[in-house]
């Protein structure tokens, strides 16, 4: 038998449709990565330039385009990121759309207590942040706005400019391993 649970105006349901006592959802953290991990996500690294010209950057496997009209995108970093109040901080930020062969890239951008940038290749864009060297594309925002949601914020970003640089097949996160694109036509 299935389980589900849904929310509607704040309150929660178990699958018997009775409301659960300590609002809990009837299923814990690992069962939720579980099945959202049969969602493929594309990797990116979100960048910005502080005030005294570092740079910095976060792996963020959670992107997506919210509006055309404005132009706005949207990613949703942990409230446990040491980079993201850094980013968030400078105002502005670009989007790093990773190929697959960037890889360690993906790896040196993530791992703590490392130097984030050396040895990777960047320029800084016309608006000021690092788009990564040999990246499928990148989209240069301003925040437009965050807010709270559970243990994430959501980030939209307002895009100022962006660019395919190279048209790769783009890194890809699935079951907690990384991989590539396949064509099926």
């Amino acid at each position: 038998m299935r389980q589900s649970v849904s929310t509607r105006q704040g309150r929660r349901d178990n699958s018997n449709g009775e409301r659960d006592a300590m609002g809990m959802t009837g299923f814990d953290s690992a069962t939720f990565r579980r099945v959202l991990g049969h969602y493929p996500t594309g990797v990116c690294v979100v960048t910005a330039v502080e005030a005294d010209g570092a740079p910095v950057g976060m792996v963020v496997g959670s992107f997506t385009s919210v509006s055309l009209d404005p132009p706005l995108v949207a990613f949703f970093p942990a409230k446990t990121s040491s980079s993201w109040p850094r980013i968030e901080k400078v105002g502005r930020f670009c989007v790093n759309i990773l190929a697959s062969d960037q890889l360690p890239v993906c790896r040196q951008i993530a791992a703590p207590g490392v130097d984030k940038f050396a040895g990777i290749a960047h320029r800084v864009s016309a608006h000021g942040s690092p788009i990564l060297d040999d990246v499928v594309a990148w989209i240069d925002c301003t925040l437009d706005a965050v807010h709270e949601a559970g243990d994430h914020h959501i980030v939209l970003g307002r895009v100022v400019a962006l660019e395919v640089e190279r048209p790769e097949r783009p890194l890809l996160f699935f079951q907690g391993s990384y991989g590539e694109f396949a064509l099926l036509d």
